[in-house]
């Protein structure tokens, strides 16, 4: 066939397929809360007070205290991202808005950075994780082989991207699950301390004089700082799946009220928990924190915490699965990514290609895991994409004072911020100067071999249209209709 009958073959079978193919508003708030705490609560709480505490110095008024301004500053960015959100409620979240407010180039470089390194690496992680905690019953005292758990990790990533590829409403449902299931072990950790912390005095001593001890300096701070922000990852998530979220206006704000807030007090409690149990120097010499408190609190039943760590993980990674599939599909909408990969399944409606292609990058990262150091210095990386989208917001204040925005975050939170986010990338680099802070930097300034051949002149390689059209016909996919009118439905 010549290529411009293939060419008419596809455009054909896109126009019969494109009949209402689009992604559903089918999310209302609950599922909505339940996404953002399912994707914040993950190994962070029941490993992350260990580096708090030892980065405070073992000053437990301090340490309580970086707690609750990382919850802050979480929610204060996620204020900011409500704007965004309940205003452009399109699939994509910081990109989009990002692409919105500073262009295409920013733009680029955001999503070549998240879609090719930190997002498939945070998943890569999580699967092996979840992969450690799964099987580490099976071998007390011993080490888990690393080839078991690099298949279970590239396992779990495939039946997650499955489940996320053939139902929105299955993944709901499993998020929905597992994010009770983990609230509920939170729960069973703040009664049990509570109740131990008001049958015997003895067990607030570590509370007496909470700031009486070594103050730690400001690099001990920020490090301190960095420890509880890791435990907060995922409150970002929500705007990825905006277009997908019914009476957006509503329900993205009050779902980031609800949420973060729910985190910011349940964070606090089981901190509080831990250390009625134990002290800050057992805390701090522990590998994992809530099984050391199951083992001194509940030793019969002790096992139930590991296999809540496990379950905290599976809700978290498939979460992290859920969104990037969205980042992939709004990217290509955009222009910015191949054009099969913004095409929807049009049985399942889901962004399929998107997810396939997110799940094989996520499972390249398992197979050498040494790479998966590397992403500890992509957290200025990170921060810099929040300020960013921050500073989107602040531009479409000034530059489209007439778009309809539902809700409107008090402009000065915007402005601290961009000053904190400016804080968190360059403390890094200054306190602890590397040479892989200078190959992070490098690769997101390698998106500009990409950007400019094929985004900026639209560079087109040879035969790309017939490989395109044979993976349209080939996974049943379509393109989609253009984006929805943002008004509630």
């Amino acid at each position: 066939m010549s290529k411009e009958g293939a060419s008419k073959q596809c455009q054909d079978s896109g126009r019969e397929l494109n009949k209402g193919v689009h992604l559903k508003r089918s999310l209302g708030y609950f599922d909505s809360v339940c996404f953002v705490i399912g994707s914040i609560v993950g190994a962070g709480i029941f490993v992350s007070p260990a580096g708090v505490l030892k980065y405070s110095q073992l000053n437990v008024g301090v340490a309580l205290c970086i707690w609750a301004a990382s919850g802050v500053l979480s929610m204060m960015c996620s204020l900011c991202y409500a704007e965004l959100g309940s205003a452009l409620p399109y699939t994509g979240g910081e990109y989009f808005h990002v692409n919105r407010g500073l262009g295409s180039l920013p733009a680029f470089i955001f999503i070549w950075t998240l879609t090719l390194f930190i997002r498939p690496a945070s998943n890569a992680a999580r699967a092996l994780t979840f992969a450690e905690y799964v099987t580490k019953p099976f071998y007390s005292g011993c080490p888990v082989p690393d080839l078991l758990k690099k298949i279970i990790a590239i396992g779990i990533l495939w039946v997650l991207g499955i489940i996320n590829t053939m139902s929105v409403k299955i993944s709901t449902w499993v998020q929905n699950i597992f994010t009770v299931l983990k609230m509920m072990a939170l729960s069973l950790i703040v009664i049990a301390g509570l109740v131990l912390l008001g049958t015997d005095k003895g067990n607030s001593e570590n509370f007496k004089d909470a700031f009486i001890g070594q103050v730690p300096n400001a690099v001990q701070i920020a490090e301190s700082f960095y420890q509880g922000l890791y435990a907060f990852s995922g409150w970002n998530y929500l705007n990825y799946l905006a277009e997908e979220i019914k009476h957006p206006s509503k329900n993205i704000p009050h779902t980031v009220f609800t949420s973060i807030t729910a985190v910011i007090v349940f964070y606090l409690l089981v901190n509080i928990s831990y250390l009625t149990v134990l002290s800050p120097r057992e805390i701090v010499s522990s590998a994992a924190v809530s099984v050391t408190w199951a083992d001194r609190t509940i030793p019969t039943v002790a096992w139930i915490i590991p296999v809540s760590v496990a379950v905290s993980i599976f809700g978290s990674l498939n979460g992290g699965i859920f969104m990037l599939g969205r980042l992939n599909y709004a990217g290509s909408k955009e222009g910015h990514l191949p054009s099969i990969i913004s095409m929807i399944h049009v049985q399942y409606l889901t962004p399929a290609p998107a997810m396939i292609v997110s799940i094989i990058i996520a499972s390249i990262f398992v197979i050498p895991s040494d790479l998966l150091s590397l992403t500890n210095y992509f957290s200025f990386c990170f921060w810099l994409l929040i300020g960013l989208t921050t500073v989107s917001l602040i531009v479409l204040r000034y530059r489209e004072p007439n778009l309809h925005r539902p809700y409107k975050v008090f402009l000065p939170i915007a402005y601290g911020v961009v000053a904190v986010t400016l804080f968190l990338v360059i403390a890094p680099i200054v306190q602890s100067p590397k040479v892989e802070y200078f190959y992070a930097l490098l690769f997101m300034l390698s998106s500009l071999i990409v950007y400019f051949p094929f985004v900026y002149f639209k560079l087109r390689l040879p035969y790309f249209d017939k490989i395109t059209c044979f993976l349209q016909l080939f996974l049943e996919v379509s393109p989609t209709n253009i984006y929805e009118d943002c008004k509630d439905q």
